[in-house]
C-alpha cells in the first residue's frame, strides 16, 4: 500500500526535537500520561496561587504607607479570604464536575452575555498571568545582581517566555515535572525565611508594641473611618494574592480521575499553602521593620534583613529569591495550561474561530498555547515589565471573572435553596466586587483602562464572529434540508469494480456540502463514475480529549456517517465504499486514506467541499478550515487530480 513518507527535512527534525514524537491516539494508557496526580496538580496549577505571594502581599504592605501596624490585621483578612474564595471555588467544582471555569459557570448559570464576558476577561487574565509571573521573576532573580545589569533584564524575561511556550507545546507534564525540584525549594527556603522572620528576627520593636503604637498614631491622624477605609484600600490593592486561586477549576480537565475529588485535594493544598506563605509574609514583614528599596522586591530586602548576621546568609537570601523567581515561572503554567482551554471551549461554542479547539501531534491546543505566548510577550513589551502596572491590570480582569462566577453560584444556591452555600456565595461575591470596584477605580489611569479596554474589545470582537458563524449555519442548515434522509442498508455492499472510473469524496457530517460535492461531481461527469469511495476523518479536538468514551463516540459517529453515504450512493446505482480515520491532523489523516483508496482502484478522481464566499475577505480563511486545498496541493504532489467543488455562502 502506498503511504506517505515521513517528514525529514531539517525543518520537521528541529520541530520533532523541540516538541516530541506524535502522540499515538490508540494508546490506551494516554489519558493516564496526560492528566495529573493532586501533587503535580499543586505544581502547575497550584503554583499560579503560590506564586502570587511574591506581588500580592507586598502590594499590600506597600499601600499601607507608615501605618504598617494594619499588617497584622492584614494577614487574617487575607488568610480568611483564600479560604473564602477557595471554599467558593471548591463548591464549583462539586457543580461542574467536568470543568468548572469562569467561563463554563456564568454561561451556564447567568447566560451567554455574561458568559462571554467572563471568557474574554479569562483570557485576558491568562495572558497577564504569563507576563506577570514572568516580569516578577525578573525582578526577583536580579534583586541579587548588581544594578547595572537591570538594563538586560526585559531580555532575559523574554527569552524565559520563549521557552516557557515552546515547553508547554510538548505537553502538560513534561512542561510540569522539570519544574518539581523548584517548588519544593520554594517551600522550603520560604519556611526558613517566614519562620525566621516571626520568631528568631532581631529587627524592629515587639510585635504588642508595634501594634499598640500605631494604633495610637493611625487613630490620631487617620481617625476610626480613616483607619478602616485605609485598610480596605490596601486589602484591595493586594487583590494579586489572590488571582490564581481560579486555575484549579479551570484546569479540571487534565486532572486525573475521580477528577473532582482529585481537584479538591490540589485546592486544600493550594489555599492552605498561599494563606500560610502571604499571612507569614505580612507579618514578617513588620517585624523585621522592612521597607522598600529601588531596584530590590519587598522579599528580598526581607531575605536580606532577616540573615544579615547568618554565616551563610548572602547565599541562603540567593538561592530563596532564585527558587521564587523559578516559582513565578512555574506560576506562569496556570496561563499556558488554563488560557487555551477557555479558548478552546469559545471556539467550540462560536465565539473564537474554530480552529483554537484542535489540537497538535502531541495532543496540546497548539494554536491557544502560542496565542497567549505571542500576547503575553507583547503584554510584556508594552509595559516593560513593570510589575506595578501589570499587577494592576491582571487584578481587574481575575476578579471581573470572580464576581461573575460567585454571581452565577450565589443565583444557583437560591435555586437550590442550599442556605449555607447562598451564605458563602454572597460573602464571596461581596469581596470579589469590593476588590474589583476599588482597584479599577484607584488604578484606572495607571493600567486599569488598557485591560477594560481589551477585554471590552475581545468582547466585540467574539460578537462579530459568532454572528459570522450563525450566519454561514444558517444557510448550510438551508442545504442540509435538501439531503436525502437515508439510513444504513443492512447488508453488505457490493464490492468495488476494480477497473472501473472512482469518485473518492471527502465528506464530513452526513450533511448539505457532502450531498452538494456527489450531487455535482455526479452531474459534471454524466454516468461516467461507476464507483463512490467516501472519506471521512474524525477530528480529534479538546472536546474529544476528555477520555476514551469520547475518543469512541468520535469514532462512531464517522463510521455511521460514512455508512449513511455509502447507502446513498448504492441508491444512485454506485458501488459504494466508506473509508475512515481519526486524528488530530485532518488532512495528514486524509491523505492517508486517499491513497489506500487508490491503492484499489486505478482511475480515481478526488472530489472535496469548500465554502465559497461572495467576496472573499482574509479573514473567512481564519474563521474556516482550508482543508480542501490544502489537501489538493498534496494529492497533486503524489500524482493525482483532485477537484474542488464550490459551496456558494452569500
Amino acid at each position: 500500500m502506498t503511504e506517505v513518507p515521513p517528514d525529514n527535512s531539517g525543518l520537521a527534525r528541529l520541530r520533532r526535537w523541540l516538541l516530541g514524537k506524535p502522540r499515538d491516539l490508540a494508546d490506551r494508557s494516554i489519558f493516564h500520561q496526560l492528566s495529573l496526580i493532586p501533587f503535580l496538580a499543586w505544581v502547575g496549577l497550584g503554583a499560579d496561587g503560590l506564586s502570587s505571594s511574591a506581588y500580592g502581599p507586598p502590594e499590600a504592605f506597600a499601600a499601607l504607607k507608615e501605618h504598617t501596624w494594619l499588617a497584622v490585621a492584614m494577614a487574617a483578612m487575607t488568610a480568611l479570604t483564600v479560604f473564602i474564595i477557595s471554599i467558593a471555588y471548591t463548591r464549583i467544582i462539586a457543580a461542574f464536575p467536568n470543568g468548572g471555569g469562569g467561563y463554563v459557570v456564568a454561561t451556564k448559570l447567568l447566560g451567554p452575555t455574561p458568559g462571554l464576558v467572563s471568557g474574554s476577561a479569562l483570557l485576558v487574565d491568562y495572558v497577564l498571568t504569563v507576563t506577570v509571573s514572568i516580569a516578577a521573576a525578573g525582578d526577583a532573580l536580579f534583586s541579587f545582581l548588581p544594578p547595572s545589569w537591570q538594563s538586560v533584564k526585559l531580555l532575559c524575561e523574554i527569552a524565559i517566555l520563549i521557552g516557557m511556550t515552546v515547553l508547554n507545546l510538548r505537553g502538560v507534564r513534561e512542561a510540569i515535572l522539570p519544574l518539581v525540584p523548584v517548588f519544593l525549594l520554594f517551600l522550603l527556603s520560604h519556611i526558613i525565611l517566614i519562620t525566621t522572620g516571626l520568631f528568631f528576627h532581631n529587627q524592629g520593636l515587639p510585635l504588642t508594641q508595634q501594634v499598640t503604637e500605631g494604633w495610637e498614631h493611625s487613630k490620631s491622624s487617620l481617625g476610626i473611618m480613616g483607619v478602616l477605609l485605609l485598610f480596605a484600600r490596601a486589602w484591595s490593592l493586594g487583590g494579586g494574592t489572590y488571582t490564581g486561586i481560579e486555575a484549579v477549576s479551570n484546569g479540571l480537565p487534565i486532572l486525573r480521575e475521580p477528577r473532582a475529588k482529585t481537584a479538591r485535594r490540589t485546592m486544600a493544598y493550594m489555599a492552605l499553602s498561599l494563606a500560610a506563605t502571604a499571612a507569614g509574609l505580612l507579618v514578617a514583614y513588620l517585624l523585621a521593620g522592612v521597607h522598600p528599596v529601588e531596584g530590590q522586591t519587598l522579599n528580598a530586602v526581607l531575605a536580606e534583613k532577616v540573615t544579615a548576621h547568618w554565616p551563610g546568609g548572602k547565599a541562603f537570601s540567593i538561592i530563596t529569591l532564585v527558587s521564587e523567581g523559578a516559582l513565578l515561572v512555574v506560576g506562569a503554567q496556570a496561563g499556558f495550561l488554563d488560557g487555551p482551554r477557555v479558548l478552546a471551549n469559545m471556539a467550540l461554542d462560536g465565539w473564537a474561530p474554530r480552529r483554537f479547539a484542535a489540537l497538535s501531534e502531541r495532543l496540546t491546543t497548539q494554536n491557544g498555547i502560542a496565542l497567549i505566548g505571542v500576547a503575553s510577550l507583547a503584554a510584556l513589551l508594552y509595559t516593560k515589565g513593570d510589575i506595578g502596572a501589570l499587577v494592576v491590570m491582571y487584578s481587574i480582569n481575575v476578579f471581573l471573572t470572580f464576581s461573575l462566577s460567585m454571581l452565577g453560584m450565589l443565583k444557583h444556591s437560591i435555586q437550590q435553596r442550599h442556605i449555607g452555600d447562598t451564605l458563602l456565595f454572597i460573602i464571596g461575591f461581596t469581596l470579589c466586587a469590593a476588590i474589583l470596584c476599588v482597584t479599577a477605580s484607584e488604578k484606572f489611569l495607571e493600567g486599569g483602562w488598557v485591560t477594560l479596554l481589551v477585554t471590552m474589545g475581545l468582547v466585540g470582537l467574539f460578537v462579530a464572529i459568532r454572528r459570522h458563524y450563525h450566519h454561514v449555519a444558517g444557510q448550510l442548515a438551508e442545504l442540509d434540508s435538501h439531503v436525502p434522509q437515508v439510513e444504513p442498508l443492512g447488508e453488505e455492499p457490493k464490492p468495488l469494480l476494480p477497473v472501473a472510473p472512482t469518485a473518492v469524496l471527502l465528506v464530513g457530517g452526513y450533511n448539505g456540502i457532502g450531498h452538494e460535492t456527489l450531487t455535482a461531481a455526479l452531474h459534471a461527469f454524466p454516468n461516467h463514475y461507476k464507483n463512490a469511495v467516501f472519506i471521512a476523518v474524525g477530528g480529534v479536538d479538546s472536546a474529544a480529549l476528555k477520555d476514551e468514551h469520547e475518543l469512541a463516540l468520535v469514532r462512531e459517529g464517522v463510521d455511521h456517517t460514512l455508512a449513511r453515504y455509502v447507502a446513498l450512493g448504492q441508491a444512485l446505482g454506485l458501488r459504494s465504499k466508506g473509508m475512515s480515520a481519526i486524528g488530530t491532523d485532518v488532512v495528514a489523516e486524509l491523505e492517508q486514506l486517499c491513497l489506500r483508496a487508490a491503492d484499489e482502484t486505478h482511475d480515481v478522481t478526488f472530489f472535496a467541499g469548500q465554502l465559497m464566499f461572495g467576496r472573499e475577505q482574509w479573514w473567512h480563511g481564519v474563521l474556516h478550515n482550508q482543508t480542501a486545498f490544502a489537501l489538493q496541493k498534496r494529492l497533486q504532489w503524489d500524482g493525482f487530480t483532485m477537484v474542488i467543488l464550490p459551496v456558494r455562502i452569500q
